[in-house]
């Protein structure tokens, strides 16, 4: 049972029993009994004693926004919010041999070009690796401090040594922590590391980027609380047979989530793109069944991005449905509404999608453009190679405006397309050169472009 405690709320005195007036003050009933923070085991939960009084403000209160480094490397600076903020805590994850290492390698060394001191340290590699691949990038005169180490507690006391602004730990499965009874990489491990880390960030002000492994799907390995603990969360995508990298913001404190930032693995590293919808478009030849533009936006940017579709009979009882870059069970979703609302039907053949470029696609307005990709292929009807295409589909067949339309419009008028088709409840929006076709519903899209319905 707990024990019962009095304090006076006149000057916060505390005693063992009640009484009328207060020894301290002499104040007269102003002694009551202490109620529990807490309820439960004193062992196990706040029980009595309390804490300090935590200071409140109003949201009207005006801070001036947090400073921010940039290293000079646009597309990098785009997805981290318009640049590193101080005292932050950033996980980049990516698969094995993807570029992660090159792209931190490169970012350290154009923010210590900068002015901002950086310090690298590899738990995978030896500092001799580090140092030919910065040879190898032409970045060995950057100012940058390298160190081969996985203790924990000796890689804090030497950041608390050295203070830096900016520290890189590749990767945070690497790293141990000699209070954890576990083996480096365990769940245990990559908690505590990355809640040390983060912690040190926040009361240090230095800025720490961790490096993360994925899974078989995907994910970053380890608990998804090291993604909750951590302000912003980086995934370096790419395939590889392409030379295009995309970095991608799932997660920012500080800025637009699912903004993207575009790369292209070279002989000497990873290069920006600076227009990543020339880039995506450039190995477009002639208009082919199958072929169609998608007008998307990714973030706050406008990309364009071509998709690829393939119908062929199957000689199995149970066709194929293989996509690539896009969600696998959307394009059933959009099969399955041109049967019902439009009569097309796909049984006895094999569908194949796919995003050209390597690109993932996940914004919902791309629907319009797979329908419209997978008529063009079952049809074998090509669309004019000047038009792009967006919009939603619902169940019923309706078409359902896209956000942002007068951007995508822009993109693709600068890019020299002459025509775009969009949903009817879209924002008419004036772009010159650009002549905008509204469909109101699926079927009158399939009647109007493929002469069916």
């Amino acid at each position: 049972m707990a024990k019962t405690s009095f304090s006076c709320s006149a000057c916060g005195a505390s005693f063992s029993k009640w009484s009328g007036r207060c020894e301290g003050c002499g104040e007269w009933n102003t002694i009551s009994e202490d109620k529990g923070l807490s309820s439960g085991p004193s062992k196990k939960s706040l029980g009595v004693k309390r804490g300090r009084t935590i200071p409140l403000s109003d949201l009207a209160t005006r801070e001036i926004p947090p400073p921010r480094a940039c290293c000079g490397v646009g597309e990098l600076d785009r997805v981290l919010g318009g640049g590193l903020v101080a005292a932050s805590a950033i996980l980049v994850g990516g698969d094995p041999g993807i570029g992660k290492s090159t792209l931190l390698l490169q970012a350290a060394a154009r923010f210590a070009k900068a002015g901002v001191k950086t310090i690298y340290v590899s738990g995978e590699e030896a500092s001799a690796q580090v140092r030919m691949r910065a040879q190898r990038l032409g970045l060995a005169d950057a100012p940058v401090q390298l160190a081969a180490e996985t203790n924990l507690r000796d890689i804090l006391t030497t950041l608390e040594a050295e203070k830096p602004q900016l520290a890189i730990i590749d990767s945070i499965q690497t790293m141990w922590s000699d209070h954890v009874d576990s083996a480096p990489g365990s769940v245990s491990q990559v908690r505590a590391a990355a809640h040390e880390l983060t912690t040190f960030a926040k009361r240090n002000g230095v800025s720490i980027i961790m490096v993360g492994h994925v899974t078989k799907d995907g994910q970053i390995a380890g608990p998804r609380v090291v993604e909750h603990m951590v302000d912003t969360v980086l995934y370096f995508e790419g395939e590889r047979g392409h030379q295009f990298r995309i970095l991608r913001a799932v997660k920012n404190r500080f800025g637009p989530a699912d903004e993207i930032g575009v790369f292209e693995m070279t002989g000497g590293g990873l290069a920006e793109v600076i227009n990543p919808s020339a880039l995506f478009l450039s190995e477009r030849g002639e208009p082919s069944p199958g072929s169609v533009v998608f007008a998307g936006i990714e973030g706050t940017r406008p990309v364009l991005v071509e998709m690829q579709a393939l119908i062929a009979p199957s000689p199995h009882s149970q066709p194929r449905r293989a996509v690539v870059g896009w969600d696998s069970s959307r394009l059933a979703m959009i099969l399955a509404v041109l049967e019902a609302r439009c009569g097309i039907p796909f049984a006895g053949l094999d569908v194949y999608l796919n995003v050209a470029g390597g690109m993932k696609i996940s914004e919902p307005a791309a629907d319009l453009a797979v329908a419209a990709a997978l008529l063009s292929a079952r049809e074998d009807v090509a669309l004019p190679a000047d038009t792009v295409v967006f919009g939603e589909i619902s169940l019923s067949g309706a078409l359902r405006p896209a956000p942002q339309t007068e951007n995508r419009l822009k993109e693709a008028q600068k890019l020299g397309f002459t025509a775009a088709i969009a949903p009817g409840g879209s924002k008419t929006v004036s772009v010159n050169g650009l002549n905008l076709r509204k469909s109101s519903d699926l079927a009158g899209f399939v009647g109007e472009f493929f002469g069916a319905g």
